[in-house]
């Protein structure tokens, strides 16, 4: 069955994606909350046999016997998890343009690895645009075009399976998330072992149910492209201003790695607020955090959430590290998708692999809830001196949710 539902499993995009499964450990009262709760989160079945992790012989609460690499992107799609079409005037308020607009593309991108033990996480960003070679035979094209390529690539076939309207939409999805994450595989080295996507309504939601995240801008921005209008300096931002702020790289000087940044430092003042604000110690507030992203996430049929973040409760002393791939070059031409990110695989997973196998994950910020410090520093390391085509690279500079950022 394509489409299912598992009132247990909570889980969502950038932020949710890793607060719900790295930081949930921090509090005993959730997990007699959460079995309670009747919000079914949408399924689909894309990770293959060979990729599953086998937990059947983990006691509940023991930390994760296994390393696990999690897929989290964002998709710049006008449809709900459902596959029914976001109304035009939620669109309009997401500055988000028509139904022609969008191309389903994965315009988020993080892989998370969580170590054996459960300990620490790494989440390591890939730019939209880095240009790779896309899984299927599709050859080399942008990164965030693998989801779109490999769903349209499957329309014909599933119409001709008599197939029509919201089913057509979610059974296409499943094959454009199985194109993505077999691309993200091949361009880092990483088995993904789970898969959580959500859409640009249900990051809306998301933050207007924590009550906003706290960011900081170094300067005053105003893009009719995101919608994004903010003054310098610390704020709170919630609903469509908080989407305009993940969304926004036109008028940024290091383009989408400075957007890379601003989610980055989204993401960790997500996890604070969270954990400071007592969602998980409150049913009302944890009630509607988990009704915000219902019709709005995507989650891997075999991923439970809940017994999930039961195996990572040895996190609340530790972090979440925060990298971005290594780039060549922001100004690459090519033959058919306009100027890409020039990146080098071998480069790029030597560089994944060092990130993982680091142990010690520097927190920073004050402890919250549980004594976890989920703010941790954010950084990527640029490609060594007299690399070949590097003289244009700009990195983002290394910073930390508390810091302000482009």
């Amino acid at each position: 069955m394509l489409l299912s539902t598992r009132g247990r499993r909570i889980g969502g995009r950038v932020a949710l994606g890793v607060v719900s499964t790295v930081v949930l450990g921090a509090t005993g009262y959730l997990w007699t909350q959460l079995g309670s709760l009747d919000d079914g989160i949408v399924t689909a079945d894309v990770i293959p046999p060979a990729a599953q992790v086998d937990t059947d012989d983990t006691p509940p609460g023991e930390p994760l016997k296994v390393a696990q690499n999690l897929l989290l992107v964002g998709i710049d799609a006008r449809t709900d998890a459902y596959g029914n079409p976001l109304p035009q005037n939620v669109l309009d308020a997401l500055h988000a343009g028509g139904g022609d607009d969008g191309g389903d593309t994965t315009d988020t991108m993080i892989v998370v690895h969580i170590p054996a033990g459960g300990a620490a996480a790494t989440a390591i960003s890939i730019p939209r645009d880095s240009y790779v070679d896309i899984a299927g035979g599709y050859g080399k094209h942008k990164i965030n075009s693998a989801y779109s390529r490999g769903k349209n690539a499957a329309m014909s076939g599933l119409r001709a399976h008599g197939l029509s309207g919201a089913q057509l939409e979610v059974a296409a999805n499943e094959a454009g998330a199985k194109t993505a994450i077999q691309t993200v595989e091949k361009f880092t080295g990483l088995t993904i072992n789970h898969y959580a996507a959500i859409n640009l309504a249900g990051f809306d939601a998301l933050s207007q149910a924590v009550g906003g995240v706290e960011v900081c801008l170094k300067a005053p921005v105003h893009d009719t492209y995101s919608g994004a209008d903010f003054a310098a300096g610390p704020q709170t931002l919630s609903g469509a201003q908080a989407l305009a702020f993940v969304r926004q790289r036109h008028g940024l000087v290091n383009g989408d790695l400075d957007r890379i940044a601003r989610q980055q430092a989204f993401l960790s003042g997500m996890a604070k607020k969270v954990l400071s604000a007592g969602t998980f110690t409150d049913p009302a507030k944890l009630s509607s955090l988990v009704g915000a992203v219902q019709g709005s996430v995507v989650l891997d049929k075999d991923w439970d959430i809940l017994s999930f973040a039961q195996q990572l409760r040895g996190m609340t002393s530790g972090a979440i590290a925060f990298a971005t791939i290594p780039v060549q070059s922001l100004s690459l031409q090519t033959p058919s998708d306009g100027d890409a990110v020039k990146v080098d695989p071998a480069q790029v997973q030597q560089f994944v692999r060092t990130a993982i196998s680091t142990a010690a994950v520097q927190a920073a910020g004050d402890e919250t809830t549980g004594d976890v410090k989920p703010v941790a520093a954010t950084g990527t390391k640029a490609p060594a001196p007299g690399t070949s085509g590097t003289s244009d690279a700009k990195q983002p500079a290394t910073s930390t949710a508390a810091g302000c950022v482009n």
